[in-house]
């Protein structure tokens, strides 16, 4: 099957809907689907639920949906650096599942290989156990008591990668790797922007990171303009 797409406005339709949940990837500013990200915005469609490790900041990323009101909740583990995000929260105009960075990749990671739901430690005798089942088993002190967690099963992923080839293998650059694998495995349809597209056959298989297996479609997404999420300086050092 031919998986490449000319836009990413192509390579998204038909797929997009209200209402619906998208997987995104992504850390910060680092490995976010941008192209994607903005043919949804322009898309129009409202009330969708994202799980994503971040909103990104308030202009860049998903930040960009929470500006056009498009972004009904969010399941996300950290939200700082994002005040329009914290308006909406503090408001009630948006939803939000706090999630632990680490619970969260697994939720992705579950889904994508079919599992609805594990047990966790973390968040046991805190908020995050609120209305989730309970049970004590044995762990690795004994009998302790785990939380429930349930797999996440998106309608919908959109990732970030380095390269891939014309089969949808996929390798990610370095860090840009973070939450792009577990985000891309969950959704019913996968779309994948990237730097560079080559011939199949062309990648070393050793350092495939996601199967085309689990791709649909493809998009060319560069050239990229980098974005710095903070910007450190200190004063130049004079002898």
């Amino acid at each position: 099957m031919n998986k490449l797409y000319p836009s990413a406005e192509a390579a998204l339709d038909g797929l997009l809907k209200d209402g619906m949940l998208i997987a995104s990837g992504g850390f910060g500013l680092c490995g976010i689907p941008e192209r994607l990200l903005d043919a949804i915005r322009d898309a129009g469609v409202k009330d969708l639920t994202f799980a994503s490790n971040n909103a990104g900041i308030d202009n860049e990323g998903i930040g960009k949906l929470l500006r056009t009101k498009q972004v009904k909740k969010m399941i996300s583990s950290y939200v700082g650096e994002n005040k329009e995000f914290e308006r909406q929260f503090l408001s009630g105009e948006l939803e939000v599942e706090f999630c632990p960075q680490g619970t969260l990749a697994e939720r992705m990671r579950a889904g994508g290989a079919g599992i609805p739901g594990f047990y966790t430690k973390t968040g046991v005798g805190t908020q995050i156990a609120e209305g989730k089942e309970t049970k004590v088993m044995e762990g690795r002190n004994g009998p302790e008591e785990f939380v429930l967690e349930k797999g996440i099963f998106a309608d919908l992923s959109v990732v970030k990668a380095w390269k891939a080839d014309e089969s949808g293998n996929v390798i990610f650059r370095k860090t840009a790797r973070n939450f792009n694998v577990p985000a891309a495995t969950c959704g019913k349809v996968c779309v994948v922007e990237v730097e560079e597209i080559v011939p199949t056959g062309s990648l070393d298989p050793d350092a495939i990171h996601l199967p085309g297996v689990y791709v649909q479609r493809l998009v060319l997404g560069a050239p990229y303009d980098k974005k710095i999420e903070f910007v450190t300086t200190r004063e130049r050092e004079t002898a």
